[in-house]
């Protein structure tokens, strides 16, 4: 399909400093790829291992949309705005940096590591006032069922970002099959699958594999093996959307 990219786990960028293993599907610090800037507006998508007793110290950001998502285990976080707060799996979080923003991220746990997908996406308002929100997702989690975790729209289901863009979270057993309707016209999806196995159309996909569509109205997953986790990321493909 002409109007598709497929980044194959084992193609990601990375680094392992010892007390983090990053693996990057999109550009990012060291890893450099011209191909792999972006998709759409979706600028990053890290796939950390953070060690016990370990994290990032404080650091700034600004005019981003920044979305964490713990796979296993707890992440605190600390910024200038004000809040501290640990966030966990089964929650999201956001912080829209805006006007600029610092933050320090630090998994407590001495023997346990957290593992989480941090995400940036490029806003459609440049320096907005920063903010920041988190909330429990697994509360409202429906098994074989994606569950709308991002939104622009701060008073519908999930967090929500300076940005035309949704995000879904689902587990689902094999052989469930799911349609996803785009939600806006032009927008293109990326799918990411945590773990298991899908079918996109016809596109096999294994865990950490990423896939990204545009182009399309709606598109078909087939998933091929039990527990299968997947993040869909609807976003605009135009930067200047």
């Amino acid at each position: 399909m002409t109007n598709s990219v497929l980044h194959k786990a084992n193609t990601r960028g990375g680094a392992n400093h010892g007390w983090l293993n990053a693996k990057h599907t999109f550009s990012f610090a060291n890893y450099y790829n011209p191909d792999r800037m972006n998709f759409g507006v979706l600028r990053v998508l890290n796939d950390d291992t953070i060690a016990g007793g370990t994290g990032f110290g404080t650091h700034p950001h600004d005019n981003m949309e920044i979305i964490t998502i713990p796979l296993e285990g707890a992440l605190r976080h600390k910024d200038s705005l004000g809040n501290t707060a640990v966030i966990e799996n089964g929650e999201i979080q956001v912080m829209s940096a805006g006007t600029g923003v610092f933050h320090s991220e630090h998994n407590d746990k001495q023997k346990e590591e957290t593992k989480l997908l941090q995400i940036w996406v490029y806003p459609n308002k440049r320096n907005v006032e920063p903010r920041y929100d988190q909330i429990k997702i697994s509360d409202n989690a429906e098994h074989n069922a994606f569950q709308q975790v991002l939104s622009p729209d701060p008073n519908d289901a999930g967090v929500w970002i300076h940005q035309d863009a949704w995000f879904h979270l689902g587990t689902f057993d094999a052989n469930q099959k799911t349609t996803y309707n785009l939600n806006l016209k032009g927008n293109g999806v990326y799918v990411f699958i945590i773990k298991g196995g899908a079918k996109v159309n016809e596109q096999e996909l294994e865990t950490r594999d990423g896939y990204g569509i545009w182009d399309i109205d709606s598109f078909e997953i087939t998933t091929t093996e039990n527990d299968t986790q997947i993040l869909l990321m609807e976003v605009p493909m135009q930067l200047n959307s």
